[in-house]
């Protein structure tokens, strides 16, 4: 479950696989998602809660914007319609957040207006409060939601870097100080120099905040080597089948993908490790693959060692080659047999 103290950078991160709308408002589909998410390995599943009345106005949908893309040759009906029976009802709201409970894989939803932020903290009790980048530069909504007293993980993807300050400053100055802010490109899918992991370094050093990442690219590269930029989130559409139709569905993880990348999660703060420099091999194999002083050919005894007379070889268990300069010009005391290694009881 999600608890923003135990959401560390570069620790395991937490892997939120984006349903969205990709149930296409059917519920049954809603629970094969959730279903395969959790088989996958993601830790939370999360929908989007909107209704035509609160997410877009009556402009957009006169000019039917949304449908230029996935829906392009489609007549039949209109983008209000979609949105209406995309949209996740109450009852519904219910339902996922019980058959989520049921199968031990946190539930969570982003709210696109007060009331449904209400329905989501007050009723259901999510844990944290995700918004999306297209409300972060919604400051009264921002100070609404400051206030319920939940950690925020708010999306960047939309807004430069003025409007993420002031994202942070409206959330700080209203009472929330737990706060994850996910590097995000809202281009679907962004080519990959437009994808720019380097501000996930940016961002956590330019506001303190934990730094997560939610991806749009295509295929499992991009959160992979987020992990590896220390990101605690990690948030990838979702869907069963690519090819169905709506908005997400081309851009998101399949089952195979998600896993890849949820395997990943569990491999690679591991992998991070320590800033310490840690010896994992035994003082055994050490001595076997370094090298020690030995006699290059047969020496005798009264011969200065130099260039001519010693070399550098395997096992390091006699006296190791930082010392090679200090051989150089002593005197052998007795013979020496060419490969064996020099002692301090030899000059």
């Amino acid at each position: 479950m999600f608890c923003f103290d135990k959401i560390q950078e570069y620790g395991k991160p937490y892997i939120i696989a984006e349903i969205g709308s990709n149930h296409n408002g059917d519920m049954e589909l809603a629970k094969k998602l959730i279903d395969a998410a959790k088989a996958c390995g993601a830790d939370c599943v999360k929908f989007q809660s909107w209704s035509k009345d609160t997410i877009f106005s009556k402009k957009v949908y006169a000019d039917n914007y949304f449908l230029r893309d996935d829906y392009r040759n489609r007549t039949d009906y209109t983008l209000e319609e979609i949105v209406d029976a995309y949209s996740i009802d109450r009852a519904d709201h219910f339902l996922l957040k019980e058959y989520c409970d049921s199968v031990g894989i946190e539930f969570n939803s982003t709210p696109f207006s007060k009331g449904e932020l209400d329905l989501l903290v007050d009723e259901l009790q999510v844990r944290f409060i995700k918004i999306a980048s297209m409300d972060l530069n919604n400051i009264p909504f921002l100070t609404y939601v400051a206030r319920k007293g939940r950690p925020v993980v708010i999306s960047t993807g939309l807004c430069g870097l003025a409007e993420v300050s002031d994202a942070v400053r409206c959330l700080k100055e209203n009472g929330c100080d737990e706060i994850v802010l996910l590097h995000c490109v809202s281009i679907y899918p962004p080519e990959s120099d437009m994808i720019n992991l380097n501000n996930i370094d940016m961002l956590r050093q330019t506001f303190g905040c934990k730094v997560g990442y939610s991806d749009h690219s295509l295929g499992t590269l991009a959160p992979i080597l987020a992990m590896g930029k220390g990101a605690c989130i990690i948030e990838k559409h979702f869907t069963l089948d690519k090819n169905m139709e709506g908005w997400d569905h081309k851009v998101s993880a399949d089952p195979e993908e998600l896993s890849v990348i949820c395997q990943a999660a569990e491999d690679a703060y591991k992998m991070l490790g320590s800033y310490q420099k840690v010896v994992n091999e035994d003082q055994e194999r050490r001595d076997a693959f370094k090298r020690s002083i030995v006699a290059a050919r047969d020496i005798k005894a009264g011969e200065r060692f130099d260039e001519t007379n010693l070399d550098l070889k395997r096992p390091g268990s006699g006296i190791p080659p930082k010392y090679y300069e200090l051989l150089v010009g002593r005197v052998a005391k007795h013979d020496i047999a060419r490969d064996d290694m020099i002692s301090f009881d030899d000059f």
